[in-house]
């Protein structure tokens, strides 16, 4: 051995087995593993408090004039649940919360840090510590939009996408700091945002195993690396627009004020500038989720590993060029407006080929349908539906009836929650023995996916009848309107379906926490999977593998021929990485 690999074989061995404190270890860590656990336990935390939120403003919109049974009118004097300016201020931070602290930290936070240097073979992100800090600031950013709920006034009541002049004219949205804490909060997340935006691009491109090509990748990394590209140009855009929004509010400055003349509309230019991008943001992790799992659970290669890779690339560049589908109704020129609808429409070429080789891999496979598989499988579902249903928005006669209705809330439910989380829960089962060294209950992980799966449709899929039939979202009270009380029993149906919703999730929190403590150790490799985590410990160790990193041969979607599929058989030898081999 050289003097310069002993010395390295020594580093490794010593910061191994180096003790930390408890502080260091689980607080202000710089493993990345730990990182992806604070951020999947923050995700998880602000998903219950988004969930609730919506359980209420369903309540709402069902029984709108009839006290809630044993709260006496605790909220209200009369009728329903909530005040007006109560129910404003529910929907808009259900839909923040869950946007912003939720998806983005369960998908591109926890699973971003815990896949991307174990599946390439790297010890570490690029940059420890920044990595530590993107965690805390989103953290503190998350803290700070709570705070919100206890300022005088009351939290930011102008819906997620706080259109000006609504959220910019003091004088129109109260004398509060609810929207300035809503501001201030988005900034600081989009600052956090960034930073570990930075350490995924620069640990992919700087830190995989030798012989670790780009399109030896794993389609996860690959989802993982374009999210990160489109969160790195995209969040500046949506950072800069909150601070100005902060500053007509604040400062008196006249960005989006008419009366100091200032255009509203920039405010929705630079919302959906960053808007589009951001729903794939939002999905793409999902998409590369599903693309790992099908083929584990199939028992056969991915079908056509580039055509889903470049798939993913085109769907990012797209994502900049119709983001003027959201202002259909704006008044736009009807020549732009055209040009939107084309891009919008070539948009879904793209994922339908990703929809077809997921089918593609399901053909002819042997299927096991585990939990982490049944949860893939519903995203791909779902998230076709909503995909579907996006279709019909591309179009500007269409959008123009449908635009701000419950079809576009059901649309954006099914990419989002259909698709989201369904592929957040799919990983979550997944990768679970890999990140904590234990399993989960299956029994308990299929009383939470079936009835989530009926419910989620439940609640959902009604709200395509009840927007076709008029219904506007935002609004308080439908029974107000004459033309949509015969539709009122749908809203019954809707919140009927929310509520189990919420419940079936008590199985995925008892499953999640007693697995964590009391669930069967896991082996090294429980699905017989081909990609390069699986060789490493369970959990990982610091720095994840021992003095030698596993040198990439053959990629894991790379066999002889086509009709092979002996990298899927289940292994008898100690379970091996496909495409790698140890020094």
């Amino acid at each position: 051995m050289s003097a310069t690999s002993a010395a390295a074989h020594a580093h490794v061995e010593h910061a191994g087995h180096h003790e930390l404190g408890f502080v260091r270890t689980y607080i202000f860590s710089t493993d990345h593993k730990m990182i992806s656990r604070q951020f999947l336990f923050l995700g998880l935390f602000m998903m219950i408090l988004g969930g609730l939120l919506a359980l209420v403003v369903r309540w709402q919109l069902a029984w709108p004039e009839t006290p809630v049974p044993g709260l006496g009118g605790l909220l209200k004097e009369t009728g329903g649940v909530l005040e007006p300016g109560q129910y404003n201020m529910a929907f808009t931070m259900h839909a923040t919360i869950m946007v912003f602290f939720v998806i983005m930290p369960i998908l591109a936070g926890s699973f971003g840090n815990f896949c991307i240097p174990l599946m390439i073979g790297a010890r570490d992100m690029a940059f420890p510590v920044l990595n530590m800090l993107s965690f805390w600031v989103t953290a503190s950013a998350g803290l700070i939009m709570l705070v919100g709920f206890f300022v005088p006034g009351g939290h930011a009541a102008a819906g997620w996408t706080s259109y000006a002049p609504l959220a910019s004219v003091v004088e129109y949205s109260g004398v509060n700091w609810g929207q300035n804490i809503w501001c201030i909060s988005l900034f600081i997340m989009g600052i956090g945002s960034m930073m570990g935006s930075i350490n995924y691009i620069t640990t992919i491109i700087n830190m995989r195993a030798p012989g670790m090509k780009l399109f030896r990748m794993p389609l996860v990394v690959w989802s993982l690396f374009i999210t990160a590209i489109l969160l790195l140009l995209a969040l500046p855009v949506l950072t800069s627009g909150v601070a100005m929004l902060l500053f007509d509010r604040w400062l008196g400055t006249s960005w989006f004020r008419p009366s100091g003349g200032g255009e509203p509309l920039l405010w929705q230019h630079l919302f959906w500038y960053f808007g589009h991008p951001e729903v794939y943001i939002l999905i793409l992790p999902a998409m590369g989720i599903a693309s790992e799992i099908l083929p584990v659970f199939a028992r056969k290669p991915i079908f056509g590993y580039h055509a889903m890779a470049f798939s993913m690339i085109g769907i990012a560049f797209l994502s900049w060029i119709v983001y003027g589908h959201h202002m259909f109704v704006s008044g736009m020129n009807p020549a732009l407006g055209m040009a939107f609808t084309v891009t919008t429409m070539i948009i879904a070429v793209p994922s339908a080929i990703k929809t077809f080789n997921w089918l593609g891999t399901l053909w002819g496979g042997r299927i096991q349908f585990t939990v982490p598989m049944l949860n893939a499988l519903a995203f791909v579902s779902m998230f076709v539906i909503g995909g579907l249903s996006g279709i019909f928005m591309a179009s500007t006669p269409v959008d123009i009836f449908i635009q701000d209705t419950y079809f576009i809330v059901a649309h954006i439910h099914y990419v989002v929650f259909g698709g989201s989380i369904f592929g957040a829960f799919a990983a979550i089962y997944f990768w679970f023995p890999k990140m904590f060294g234990r399993m989960t209950n299956v029994a308990l992980g299929h009383l939470h996916f079936w009835p989530t799966f009926v419910f989620f449709n439940l609640t959902f899929f009604p709200m395509h009848i009840i927007g076709v039939g008029g219904q506007m979202r935002r609004i308080y009270n439908p029974m107000q309107y004459e033309f949509l009380q015969h539709q009122q029993h749908w809203n019954v149906v809707i919140t009927i379906g929310a509520l189990g919703l919420g419940i079936s999730q008590i199985p995925f929190v008892i499953n999640f926490f007693w697995s964590l403590f009391a669930g069967k150790k896991a082996p090294l490799n429980p699905w017989n999977s081909t990609t390069l985590e699986w060789t490493a410990p369970s959990p990982p160790p610091h720095l994840n593998w021992g003095p030698t990193l596993p040198t990439v041969y053959r990629g894991p979607y790379e066999y002889s021929s086509p009709e092979s599929k002996e990298d899927f058989l289940p292994q008898t030898a100690p379970p091996v990485h496909a495409g790698a081999r140890r020094h």
